[in-house]
C-alpha cells in the first residue's frame, strides 16, 4: 500500500438510504427533517492493510481523508494468554489504545480517542483558519489537544471543571487550544451544552461527536486492528459506553468487513457496560424502548459523581436516533451489562496482575462485564471474543516523564449565555 492520500468515498443517510457527495464539513443528511446519521461508503471494498509505520492511517482505506498528519499510532491486537487463562477461555483477543511499547501501543495520549483526533482533523483540508469545537469529558479532549497543538489545527475544547485533571501532556501544548470549563459540579452534558454556545461565535464550527463520520471511522479501527490479527471477525465485542459512539463503530466496521468478504458473514455480538449508577442506556434498553428514558438532571450529575470511570457519563448520548446505538444493539443481537465500581476495580487489578499494565476505569468497566459474563457462564469458553481497552497504560507513561498541564482561559457557570459565551471567545481571539 502507498502513502495514502484523499480517500474516495461518498455518504449515505441510514434512515432513508439517500446518497449524496460529501461537499464539506456534512454532519447531518442535507434536506432531510428527521434526525439520522450518515456513513461513509469507501470506494475501495476490500480493505487494503498499511504497513504499521503508518499508523493509524494503515486503515486509510476506511478513513474519511483529506490529508495525513504526522504521529499517529493504531490499536494494537494480540491474543491473550495469561488473562484468558484465568478466565477459562481459549479464544481471547485484547484491542490495546493506549502506551505499552512491549506491544507496539504508542498513544502517548493513553487513549482510543487519539483513533477519532486524527481522523476528524485529517478529516479537514488545513486551509481554514476556523476554530473547531469539541467538548469532553476527559481523554477525548486530551486526545485532540495533543493531535492539534503538534498540527497546529485550531481548536476550542469544552470540558467540565472537575475533570482538567485529564488534561496532562509530556510537551506544553500549542496556544491554538484553548480550553473553556462549565464551574465544578458540572457534567458532559453541560459541557456540550457550552460548546452548543461556542459554536454560535463567528469563527467556530462544531466537530459534531457520533454525526461526524470521521469520529466513527476512526474508532472503527480498533475493530479493523482485531480483524486483521484475528483473520475474521469475532463473535462477540466488549465495550463500556458513554456516548455508545466506539460501539457504533465497531458495529459499522462489522458490515464492512462482511462486504469485504474476506473474513465471515456474522454479526459479533455487541456486550456493552455502563457504570452504576450512572445507566441510562441500560435502562432504556432493558425497558425496550428506543427513547432515553426520564432523568432528573440534578440526580443524573449526582449519579455521574459517583462513578469512576467519569468518561462514561453522556447524558444525551446517540442512542435513539436511526443509525445509533439501539439500532447497532438490536441488529446485532447485543446487550447491555451494568457494572460497579468495585467490580471494576477489581477487574482492573485482574488486567494488571495477569497482563502487565494499567488500565483507565472505563476498561476497567469493559474487564468486569467480561468478568461477570464468564462466571455466569453466559459466554461459551471457545468462543473469539474481542476485548476493545480503551485506554491503558497511564501510569507507566506519566511515572518517566515531566507533565505539562492544560489550564482553562475561562470558567463559565452552567445558566451562562450565548452572548456571555460569544464574548468570552471573541476577547480569547485577540490575545
Amino acid at each position: 500500500m502507498e502513502q495514502p492520500g484523499a480517500t474516495r468515498y461518498y455518504l449515505r443517510s441510514f434512515l432513508t438510504g439517500k446518497e449524496f457527495e460529501d461537499t464539506g464539513w456534512i454532519l447531518d443528511p442535507p434536506g432531510e427533517d428527521k434526525p439520522s446519521l450518515i456513513r461513509a461508503i469507501y470506494e475501495q471494498k476490500q480493505l487494503r492493510f498499511g504497513p504499521v509505520s503508518l499508523g493509524l492511517y494503515r486503515f486509510a482505506d476506511w478513513l474519511p481523508l483529506r490529508r495525513i498528519l504526522q504521529g499517529s499510532a493504531a490499536p494494537v491486537t494480540y491474543k491473550s494468554v495469561h488473562l484468558a487463562k484465568a478466565l477459562g477461555l481459549s479464544n481471547l483477543y485484547i484491542t490495546f489504545s493506549g502506551w505499552w511499547p512491549e506491544k507496539g501501543a504508542f498513544m502517548k495520549s493513553c487513549s482510543f480517542k487519539e483513533t477519532e483526533a486524527y481522523s476528524v482533523c485529517a478529516r479537514l483540508d488545513g486551509s481554514s483558519d476556523r476554530v473547531l469545537v469539541v467538548a469532553s469529558a476527559g481523554n477525548t479532549a486530551r486526545a485532540f489537544a495533543k493531535v492539534c497543538s503538534e498540527n497546529h489545527i485550531p481548536l476550542l475544547l469544552c470540558m467540565p471543571e472537575g475533570t482538567i485533571d485529564a488534561m496532562w501532556f509530556d510537551a506544553p501544548i500549542d496556544d491554538c487550544v484553548k480550553l473553556i470549563v462549565t464551574r465544578s459540579g458540572s457534567d458532559y452534558f453541560d459541557a456540550i451544552n457550552l460548546s452548543n454556545l461556542a459554536c454560535q461565535a463567528k469563527g467556530f464550527f462544531p466537530e459534531g461527536g457520533a454525526k461526524n463520520i470521521a469520529r466513527r471511522d476512526g474508532m472503527a479501527t480498533t475493530v479493523l486492528s482485531a480483524v486483521d490479527v484475528i483473520g475474521r471477525i469475532p463473535d462477540y465485542y466488549f465495550q463500556a459506553v458513554g456516548s455508545g459512539t466506539g460501539a457504533i463503530a465497531a458495529w459499522e466496521a462489522n458490515l464492512r468487513l462482511i462486504d469485504d468478504g474476506r473474513f465471515g458473514n456474522n454479526k459479533m455480538k455487541l456486550l456493552l457496560s455502563q457504570n452504576c449508577p450512572f445507566i441510562p442506556m441500560y435502562d432504556a434498553w432493558k425497558a425496550g424502548s428506543r427513547s432515553l428514558l426520564p432523568m432528573d438532571d440534578d440526580r443524573a450529575r449526582d449519579q455521574v459523581m459517583e462513578i469512576d470511570a467519569k468518561v462514561l457519563s453522556n447524558r444525551r448520548p446517540p442512542y435513539s436516533v436511526p443509525g445509533g446505538l439501539f439500532d447497532a444493539l438490536q441488529d446485532s443481537g447485543g446487550d447491555i451489562t451494568i457494572v460497579t465500581n468495585e467490580e471494576a476495580r477489581a477487574a482492573s487489578k485482574l488486567f494488571k496482575d495477569t497482563e502487565g499494565v494499567s488500565i483507565h476505569p472505563a476498561a476497567a468497566v469493559t474487564m468486569g462485564s467480561l468478568v461477570r459474563m464468564v462466571r455466569e457462564k453466559n459466554i461459551p469458553a471457545d468462543a473469539c471474543i474481542m476485548v476493545n481497552i480503551t485506554g491503558g497504560g497511564e501510569e507507566e507513561f506519566k511515572s518517566q516523564r515531566t507533565l505539562y498541564y492544560l489550564k482553562p482561559s475561562a470558567v463559565f457557570d452552567i445558566t451562562a449565555s450565548a452572548e456571555e459565551v460569544c464574548a468570552k471567545l471573541a476577547s480569547l481571539l485577540q490575545a
